[in-house]
């Protein structure tokens, strides 16, 4: 692949969807770029605003954090991505500690009923995995369970 079919490429690309700097060099070299074009079409970019990993894991945090999606998860998702751990870190900051805990609340909530109406003598177990599926802390999830668990007993 010539630099300017790469070229055309990642245009292709990023016209869908935002990608990050290890993605579309991914992607170009899997389409038949060779490394060192792939490397030059993506240095372009990111010279020219196109391709900016800080911003791409700053949007991908606050649309999966509003999807009630943990910081565990999410850290996980971008390092897959490709996204340095100082960008990850970055991103992730905004995420305190007591606004992942109230997702986390808020998350539980609208899933107990459900479990409980499955299997009431597992809910408490279960709601914990499903948390900690969603990428929350184990001390997040187990503080939450607890307080449920005990409003439930109490109310």
């Amino acid at each position: 692949m010539t630099l300017a079919a790469a070229r055309l490429a990642a245009a292709d690309l990023l016209s869908r969807r935002p990608w990050t700097r290890a993605e579309l060099a991914r992607r170009l070299i899997r389409r038949g770029a060779p490394a060192d074009i792939a490397d030059r079409v993506i240095a372009d970019l990111t010279d020219r605003g196109y391709l900016d990993d800080a911003a791409f894991a700053l949007r991908w945090v606050q649309v999966r954090a509003g999807r009630g999606y943990g910081a565990t998860r999410l850290r996980a998702e971008l390092r897959a991505r490709g996204v340095a751990a100082a960008l990850i870190d970055e991103a992730l900051a905004p995420l305190a500690a007591e606004t992942e805990l109230e997702q986390a609340r808020a998350l539980a909530r609208r899933r107990l009923g459900a479990l409980r109406r499955a299997r009431p003598d597992r809910a408490a177990a279960r709601l914990a995995d499903y948390l900690a599926r969603r990428g929350y802390r184990p001390a997040v999830a187990s503080r939450v369970v607890r307080e449920l668990v005990r409003q439930t007993a109490e109310g």
